[in-house]
């Protein structure tokens, strides 16, 4: 690190990159007042932002112990700098409440960006906008633009018009650069221009550098500051975990037939364990986290024979209960959900219904959940897993037990996590597991494995099947290596919906993932299934897929530990994304290069192999990358190649004999 203080003006350089920049005409450091508002609808967040004031601090003094001082007028932020490690700068920055404050950092023109938590549209995220705020993906405006307009006058939306679950305020250049945020409050990173600029609601407690050679040394760097604690449990990695519902007695019968049909299944995951909530956008789940008696009799029975065949048994659960749930009524007489400033319960509506929030503030709140909701109603019953959805609807103007609705929004769904891993880990035998979809900066020391949300059940780049890739990488950028999706997607509204094609082709992606589990999407009876009859060859032959793979994820899960992504973009070993060739093609781990097929109808992809020496898992074509061609990819047989003197050749071998297409299909 070198600092240089001279006339007023200031710059550090890192590992002989300029990261910071000051002088009285372009300052480092603006004091912004602002008035905002949120207008909140079923966890979609509109911010409207008026600035009333903007101070450029202009003034620079070095005061004794070498903190900076930049000021303008009353307003003063002091800045100390340190060095945690080579080529890693830690500034400690103080500012005054009250304000809202922007940096600006130097750009460089030719460099691509990354990261920013889970983003969907585009991995690179050179010239947009990110916004810092945890917020439902999904709008239910496109879900109506695609029901109402014909497919060929859709107009697929742009990355500033879609939202996160998963925002968090760390970016990766692929000129080695790394900055991260530590700060809990909204903000917007602006990646264009001459300078960068990211501006926070109130003062970021540090803004981090890091200089490093690879995305891997600057994965590993991440989890020092971050801790990675992602896992998976060694059943997971055992086949398929099927979604299916409607009750013990077909949950078992779909599992049994799938498995006797030679599926492997690793688990089934039944989200209604707990009842189902009928609403106009279909089947919803009853939110009352205790086993609906009517729906599931005797599952603690049903969840033994499932073991006795080798399968687990997946829930569902949330940090809200159904108004008018049995739970519902006693948790609010306790007075143990949110409330307004008038002291009644603040309800938040999921499409038609209302729910109270538990407030994880609360100490009382927290011990029930752990203690109730999940070692007594779930853990007692056998289940070995659950979705632990949500997280991202905390308004920012209800009244909480302790703490700061505004300071507290983006970092709630990592509180949601950490009750439900300090539960597992209290009351749980040691293989139990849960998978978030909501997150923000140390999501991944809490949550096993994310996913990446509710997608729609189609061919979309912006909120179909394609749009996981990006977020996934974006993810891995981020600090959270283990990531998945839905096999399927999940929303599904009039004409939207899946068939056949899409449903498979999503399954071939999902084999070459960490995770491979189904959703059976919120109208299941409109929607192809695994265990459909025309489906079921490619759900035994893909699940084998996937369960064979099992030592080398194993690999990607130790490696894991270190920050390293299971999910890799195209350029990540280039390291330059100059050398993207194709944003929905991705390295699992080092040895695998995969390219799903995203477009309907298609039975062949263009491929664009990176450097090396790359060899067909199916058909054992050598080919010396970087080269482009096209190969051939029957519905079942997705094109993936693996790396030439691998460690796992003879397993890709053992993988590709099985060809990958169910009989049923072959060409004779």
């Amino acid at each position: 690190m070198n600092s240089k203080i001279e006339n007023g003006c200031w710059s550090i350089t890192l590992a002989g990159r300029t990261i910071a920049l000051h002088s009285p005409e372009k300052p480092f450091i603006f004091a912004i007042l602002k008035e905002k508002t949120y207008t909140s609808n079923r966890g979609t967040v509109k911010e409207t932002i008026v600035e009333k004031e903007r101070t450029p601090l202009t003034k620079l003094e070095e005061a004794e112990g070498g903190t900076l001082i930049f000021s303008e007028g009353e307003c003063r932020v002091s800045v100390a700098l340190s060095e945690p490690e080579e080529d890693m700068l830690c500034l400690e920055i103080t500012g005054e409440e009250g304000y809202g404050y922007e940096f600006a950092l130097p750009a460089d023109p030719s460099e691509g960006i990354f990261g920013g938590g889970e983003q969907y549209r585009k991995v690179n995220l050179k010239g947009e906008k990110v916004v810092n705020f945890v917020s439902e993906h999904i709008k239910a405006k496109t879900i109506v633009e695609k029901t109402l307009l014909p497919r060929a006058l859709y107009r697929e939306k742009e990355h500033k018009e879609i939202g996160s679950y998963a925002p968090m305020p760390v970016f990766v250049s692929d000129k080695g650069l790394m900055v991260l945020f530590e700060t809990p409050y909204d903000g917007v990173s602006s990646l264009d221009g001459s300078f960068y600029r990211f501006s926070f609601d109130a003062c970021p407690e540090k803004m981090i550098f890091s200089q490093a050679e690879s995305f891997r040394e600057q994965a590993r760097r991440m989890a020092r500051l971050h801790p990675v604690r992602q896992y998976l449990p060694d059943w997971c990695l055992d086949g398929m975990i099927v979604g299916v519902q409607d009750g013990t007695e077909r949950v078992l019968e779909k599992a049994f037939a799938l498995q006797d049909a030679g599926a492997k299944v690793a688990a089934v995951w039944s989200q209604d364990w707990c009842g189902e909530n009928r609403t106009v956008m279909g089947k919803q789940v009853w939110w009352n986290w205790e086993v609906s008696e009517t729906l599931y009799p005797g599952l603690k029975e049903g969840i033994a024979k499932l073991r006795e065949r080798g399968i687990r048994f997946l829930a569902y659960i949330n940090p809200y209960l159904v108004k008018g749930g049995r739970l519902y009524e006693e948790c609010a007489a306790k007075g143990y959900l949110i409330r307004r400033t008038d002291g009644s319960i603040y309800h938040i509506k999921s499409t038609t219904f209302d729910a109270g929030m538990l407030d994880l503030t609360d100490p009382t709140v927290v011990k029930f959940i752990k203690e109730t909701l999940i070692r007594d109603n779930m853990l007692a019953l056998g289940i070995s897993g659950w979705m632990a959805d949500f997280g991202e609807y905390l308004p920012t103007d209800c009244v909480l037990h302790d703490g700061d609705p505004k300071k507290l929004h983006n970092t709630w769904p990592v509180l949601w996590a950490k009750v439900n891993r300090e539960a597992i880990e209290e009351f749980g035998t040691g293989d139990e597991m849960f998978f978030s979809r909501s997150g923000y900066l140390g999501v991944s020391e809490y949550a096993p494995i994310l996913w990446n949300g509710d997608q729609h059940t189609d061919w979309t780049k912006d909120y179909g099947m394609p749009c996981v890739m990006p977020a996934s990488f974006s993810l891995g950028f981020s600090g959270v290596p283990l990531v998945h999706s839905d096999v399927g997607g999940f929303f599904s509204f009039g004409k939207l919906k899946r068939d056949n094609e899409l449903f498979i082709r999503w399954m071939e992606m999902d084999a070459f993932t960490p995770l491979m589990r189904s959703h059976e999407a919120i109208r299941p009876w409109a929607n192809a299934q695994p265990y459909d009859e025309a489906v079921v060859p490619y759900t035994v032959r893909l699940s084998a897929v996937h369960a064979a793979l099992k030592p080398y994820i194993e690999q990607l899960l130790a490696e894991a530990k270190e920050g390293i992504p299971a999910m890799r973009p195209d350029f990540w070993e280039a390291g330059s994304f100059s050398e993207s060739r194709d944003p929905y093609a991705y390295f699992l781990g080092d040895d695998l290069y995969v390219c799903p097929v995203i477009e309907k109808g298609r039975e062949t992809r263009r491929v664009h192999l990176p450097a090396g020496r790359w060899i067909g898992l199916w058909d054992g074509a050598v080919h010396h990358g970087p080269v482009s061609l096209t190969v051939q990819a029957p519905l079942g047989r997705i094109p993936v190649f693996y790396r030439e003197g691998s460690r796992f050749t003879e397993l890709f071998r053992e993988i590709g004999r099985a060809d990958g297409v169910p009989q049923s299909r072959k060409k004779k």
